[in-house]
């Protein structure tokens, strides 16, 4: 990714997936699930927030369609293209 908004969203919104994963898999959350619904309250939003980013982000937009170009052609594929 290009654009640093869009690389500090994608990295909260690992971190705060990892937390719900620790969370659900800890021995609190047999006892009380109040904790796990916090982190995952936390990790839907930091989702959220990135997706929001992606939908104006010039560079969300433009990066995929640049790794298509940039994709290599098989040799199969190129004489195909070219007859």
């Amino acid at each position: 990714m290009v654009c640093l908004i869009c690389r500090n969203l994608k990295r909260a919104f690992e971190i705060r997936n990892t937390e719900y994963i620790e969370a659900r898999s800890s021995l609190y959350y047999r006892i009380s699930r109040k904790f796990a619904a916090r982190k995952n309250v936390d990790m839907e939003r930091a989702k959220s927030d990135l997706e929001e980013h992606r939908r104006v982000c010039a560079s969300a937009v433009i990066e995929p369609a640049l790794l298509l170009l940039a994709r290599p052609v098989s040799p199969r594929r190129a004489r195909q293209v070219a007859a």
